[in-house]
């Protein structure tokens, strides 16, 4: 592989694609009159926290794991090694599943229903322009070592 061209070619960062949708977010609910989620406040403020916590744990991990293999987690970088383990067990994408569970969270904690809603075309597009990207490039990459790991582990969770 052409060390020019050694990175799934993402174009953009995952995080800021995150925050940019969730204050676009805010903002088209506060135009719409705010639609609120339908839960009581306790469980808003509950289960919110909750999910925002466990999504930046999942996050840390596996920038961690990254970070001890040697790797840079930033998608549009060389990749010099593969994560397996750790909450790569689990997952083939923690950190993203990772920002999902606490851009979730956040909107929930904030009572945003427009705000989640956008969720969904916001993993589509994760899905189809950073993961697909980073799924080939692995491949080639690491070949018959990235396929088995790719069969045995599930893409979200």
């Amino acid at each position: 592989m052409d060390v020019e061209q050694d990175s799934a070619g993402v174009k953009f960062a995952p995080a800021a694609a995150f925050i940019g949708t969730l204050v676009v977010g805010l903002a088209l609910g506060k135009l719409l009159g705010s639609p609120d989620l339908p839960l009581n406040h306790a469980s808003e403020r509950g289960l919110g926290s909750l999910a925002t916590l466990l999504g930046v744990g999942i996050m840390l991990s596996a920038v961690g794991l990254f970070r001890a293999a040697g790797t840079d987690p930033k998608p549009w970088k060389r990749t010099t090694a593969l994560v397996t383990d750790g909450v790569y067990r689990w997952s083939r994408n923690p950190m993203y599943f990772g920002m999902a569970l606490a851009y979730a969270g956040v909107t929930i904690w904030m009572d945003s229903l427009v705000t989640l809603l956008l969720l969904i075309p916001l993993i589509l597009v994760i899905q189809r322009e950073v993961i697909e990207r980073e799924e080939a490039y692995l491949a080639a990459k690491f070949g018959e070592r990235y396929l088995s790991y790719k069969s045995a582990v599930r893409r979200w969770i």
